[in-house]
């Protein structure tokens, strides 16, 4: 499931891993695969920004703001039945306007 386009806080350092796949386990959206035995990225926009990756790398390859920015206030607005709100936008009443 996508979020929106081009917000996710997430950065991968490929020159920093060393390709133990920890972050393939853990990662509920399947944000990053092992191809030709190498860890890559697959889609930055698949991430909901709950930080297990960047939790579960001891190298420092994967960063990420959990729990905010616009994927955050979308989850959150889903979990409360109410209109996704991160203070991002104009008119701060909606994410990302």
């Amino acid at each position: 499931m996508k979020y929106l386009h081009n917000v996710s806080t997430l950065r991968y350092a490929p020159e920093k891993c060393v390709q133990c796949g920890r972050c393939v386990e853990v990662c509920p959206h399947g944000v990053f695969e092992v191809d030709d035995k190498r860890v890559v990225l697959t889609d930055r926009d698949l991430c909901m920004e709950c930080g297990a990756c960047a939790m579960n790398c001891a190298f420092g390859a994967i960063s990420v703001n959990s729990g905010v920015g616009c994927a955050a206030a979308i989850i959150r607005g889903m979990l409360t039945g109410g209109e996704p709100t991160c203070d991002c936008g104009p008119s701060r009443s909606a994410c990302c306007d």
